[in-house]
């Protein structure tokens, strides 16, 4: 068998074209495979018009496809393409190839190949592997990306999740929404204001989803999503999960030992000193030195331990058995964080101002408490989200950043979309 026959079978030209020529050029380490199209190409064409019989109108100039590479060494792929002509409309048009890839330069195999690498590895590093420069990857991953979102299906979603993605250092954020039954990104666009919320809308429904479908929606407590759900999608139940509502806590936990560490009494200090992960974590979680520090610490007069105290019990509200206990439950909390902030010694007033972060979480259960009832009813959380957002977060500081918004929400889908690729 001949290398041309060979690197036909390999191919999969079929009976339509041939590989004519199959040379390597030993200066550039380059394999070329020169393609041309048989008599028999035209048995099976028709206008695109009118469905009429066509005929050889004439050949293009070279072009050049990038393939995998042969061993070690780059292959191009070269043919001048035909053009037909319908014998009764005098239509003319182009003939695709077969081995043409979305991109114009690349086959369907070296797509493949790169894109996998691509899921993978930053695209410099993907563009330093292959040979190519990245700015021609970043085109064919647009192509690939559009045309298959563009075929994606949303008909079936009812339960959504938002949450923000720092763009970078500042105060740019992308809104990235995504199916929480399927765990896919659905949408992602510029800013984190309410108005987000009717370009997500208009995007579902373009996907064959619907608006007034969606049935839950999780999120953090941002007025501004809040406030776009309510005025786009009007049977959705807003669902605040446990991480949210604990993150905070724990936040206003750490700003009380912060405080009390800068105007504490006497040994404060010396309690308090590189605690901080004594009281994020749960006391089953603390490793067997940390149980032994904690144990050790005088808690009865730390505003810290009392802080700490709250959040774990706030913590096990979420295990009532109905959600009319956990209702209860909750406002007992709220009345109990207050009665203990307003019993604190007047000489520790201005410490007393750093535990009020606790009466501000009061608050916020008060005016979130039916999205807060909301997940222990449905079970609806933004781990996904979460977790979304470190992945990518991750691979974004291997990309050393994206060059433009467009760039990261076209890897957002590509990595997390869950899409189909036409042509694999």
């Amino acid at each position: 068998m001949t290398a041309e026959k060979l690197f036909h079978e390999l191919l999969g030209l079929g009976l339509n074209w041939e590989v004519v020529e199959s040379r390597f050029d030993q200066q550039s380490g380059t394999v070329f495979l020169e393609i041309r199209e048989t008599a028999r190409l035209w048995e099976s064409i028709r206008c695109p018009q009118d469905t009429s019989l066509v005929f050889c109108y004439d050949h293009t100039e070279v072009l050049t496809w990038r393939h995998l590479n042969v061993f070690q060494h780059r292959c191009e792929v070269t043919c001048r393409l035909p053009r037909g002509k319908c014998r009764s409309c005098g239509h003319v048009f182009g003939v695709r190839p077969p081995w043409e890839g979305l991109s114009m330069h690349f086959t369907k195999e070296f797509e493949a190949f790169a894109l996998l690498l691509m899921r993978e590895m930053p695209m410099s590093k993907v563009a330093e592997l292959v040979g190519e420069t990245d700015t021609r990857l970043w085109r064919m991953l647009f192509r690939q990306v559009d045309a298959a979102y563009a075929e994606a299906d949303f008909s079936n979603v009812c339960c959504v999740g938002v949450d923000e993605l720092s763009i970078c250092k500042g105060h740019d954020y992308v809104s990235v929404f995504a199916d929480l039954v399927r765990k896919r990104v659905l949408f992602a666009t510029e800013g984190k204001e309410h108005a987000v919320w009717l370009q997500f809308v208009e995007a579902l429904e373009k996907h064959n989803g619907h608006r007034h479908a969606i049935t839950q929606a999780s999120m953090d407590m941002s007025p501004a999503y809040q406030k776009g759900v309510q005025e786009t999608c009007r049977n959705a139940q807003v669902v605040f999960d446990k991480f949210h509502v604990i993150l905070n806590v724990n936040k206003a936990v750490d700003q009380v030992r912060r405080a009390e560490v800068r105007l504490g009494g006497a040994g404060v200090w010396e309690a308090l000193h590189k605690s901080q992960w004594l009281w994020r974590k749960n006391p089953e979680n603390l490793t067997e030195q940390e149980a032994a520090r904690l144990a050790g610490i005088d808690q009865k007069s730390l505003r810290t331990a009392k802080a700490y105290q709250m959040r774990l019990v706030l913590q096990d509200t979420y295990k009532s058995p109905t959600a009319g206990v956990a209702r209860q439950r909750f406002r007992v909390w709220c009345r109990w964080v207050r009665w203990v902030a307003s019993k604190q010694p007047k000489n520790l007033l201005r410490s007393m101002v750093k535990v009020a972060e606790m009466v501000e979480m009061v608050e916020m259960v008060e005016k979130h408490l039916a999205g807060i009832l909301a997940h222990r009813k449905w079970g609806v959380t933004n781990a996904f989200m979460e977790g979304l957002n470190s992945v990518f977060s991750a691979t974004k500081r291997k990309a050393r950043g994206y060059r433009s918004t467009t760039n990261l929400i076209t890897m957002l889908y590509f990595t997390a979309g869950k899409l189909r690729f036409p042509q694999f």
